[in-house]
C-alpha cells in the first residue's frame, strides 16, 4: 500500500473557531487539507529528521506553516511554542507570520519601539516595571491636561484597558504583571468614539472599516459597530509602513485621527480577527490571505497541481 503524501502546509490552530473554520474552508476550495496543530502539541525531539515533534509530520517539513493562534501560558511554555516557529523558519519554511514579527506585535512595548524607529507617528508611550517613574509619567502628563491609557503588554481584543485620569487609577503591580505600559490617551477628531482598522496582507491593504464604540474602548469584542470606509491613500501608506516595520506578512492595523488632524498607530495585531470586518466587505477575507500564503509558500509549480485537486 502506499503512503499518504505527507502534508504540505501546517496550521497552527485547532480549526474550531470562527477563523479557523474559516482558514480550512479556504484551503480546500484550493485542493488543500492543511494538517491541524495546535501548538501546544508541538515540540522539539532528537528523533526527528527534522529536530522537531509535530504530531502527523514524522521526518517530514512541511512547505508553510500558517499561524492562527498561539496559545498562552508561562513563560516557558510561550517560549517553547515561539520556539517551534522560530526552528520552521531555521528550516526554511515559509511561516506566516512568524515568531519574530508575533513577539514584536504581542509585546506593545516592542510594536512601539519599531514604530518609532521607522519614524511612524504613533502616541506618547511609556513602558517600564517601576511604579515611582510611572506615576511620574503620569503626573507630568496630567499637568499638561493630557489623560492615559494603561493597556496590558500582552493584551488584545480591548480587554483589560483602563483610563488613567489620576494617579490612583493606576493599577496595583500584581494586576498588570509588573509592568506598566502608558500611551497617551487620544480623543476622537470626531464626535463619535471612533478609530480605523486597516486589514494588511502581503503588501496590500484588503479592507478596511471604521469602528464605532459606545465609549472609547472601540474594539468590536468590546461592543463597538463596525462601518465599511474606503482609506485615504495616507491612511493606506501608514499601515503599510506599520506592518512592514514589525516584518509581518499580515497584520490588523489601528489608527486613529488626533484633533489635530494626524493619523496615529495605535497597534499592530499580527493574529488579528477578521470576523467583524468580513461582515462589513464584499472581499472573502481567508481567500484572500490564503491565496497570498500560498504564493509565497509553494513553488508555482506546486502550487498549479495543488489548485483544483
Amino acid at each position: 500500500m502506499l503512503e499518504s503524501p505527507a502534508p504540505a502546509i501546517v496550521l497552527f490552530g485547532d480549526g474550531r473557531d470562527w477563523h479557523g473554520k474559516s482558514l480550512i474552508r479556504a484551503f480546500k476550495r484550493r485542493g488543500i487539507a492543511p494538517l491541524l496543530a495546535p501548538l501546544n502539541a508541538c515540540g522539539f525531539s532528537t528523533e526527528t529528521a527534522t529536530g522537531l515533534s509535530i504530531p502527523g509530520l514524522g521526518d517530514h517539513r512541511p512547505e508553510g506553516a500558517f499561524v492562527r493562534f498561539v496559545p498562552g501560558g508561562s513563560f516557558e511554555e510561550v517560549t517553547l511554542y515561539l520556539g517551534v516557529l522560530h526552528a520552521l523558519r531555521e528550516l526554511g519554511v515559509t511561516v506566516w507570520n512568524d515568531a519574530r514579527a508575533i513577539e514584536r506585535c504581542v509585546d506593545k512595548s516592542t510594536t512601539t519601539f519599531c514604530l518609532q524607529c521607522e519614524g511612524l507617528p504613533t502616541p506618547r508611550t511609556f513602558a517600564g516595571v517601576n511604579r515611582a517613574e510611572a506615576e511620574q509619567i503620569i503626573s507630568a502628563l496630567l499637568a499638561e491636561g493630557t489623560k492615559l491609557v494603561q493597556k496590558p503588554l500582552f493584551g488584545a481584543q480591548g480587554k483589560g484597558l483602563r483610563l488613567i485620569e489620576k494617579i490612583t487609577d493606576l493599577s496595583p503591580p500584581e494586576e498588570v504583571n509588573g509592568v506598566y505600559y502608558l500611551q497617551e490617551f487620544v480623543p476622537s477628531a470626531q464626535a463619535q468614539h471612533q478609530d480605523w482598522r486597516l486589514f494588511v496582507c502581503a503588501g496590500h491593504v484588503v479592507a478596511a472599516m471604521i469602528r464605532h464604540g459606545e465609549s472609547w474602548i472601540t474594539n468590536i469584542k468590546q461592543g463597538a459597530r463596525a462601518k465599511a470606509a474606503i482609506p485615504s491613500q495616507a491612511l493606506v501608506d501608514l499601515a503599510l509602513r506599520a506592518t512592514a516595520s514589525v516584518g509581518a506578512d499580515y497584520a490588523g492595523v489601528d489608527i486613529i485621527q488626533a484633533p489635530d488632524g494626524r493619523f496615529l498607530v495605535l497597534e499592530v495585531n499580527s493574529m488579528p480577527a477578521w470576523n467583524g470586518l468580513q461582515q462589513v466587505t464584499r472581499i472573502r477575507i481567508s481567500d484572500h490571505i490564503i491565496d497570498a500564503f500560498l504564493d509565497a509558500a509553494l513553488p508555482p509549480a506546486r502550487r498549479k497541481g495543488q489548485e483544483g485537486a
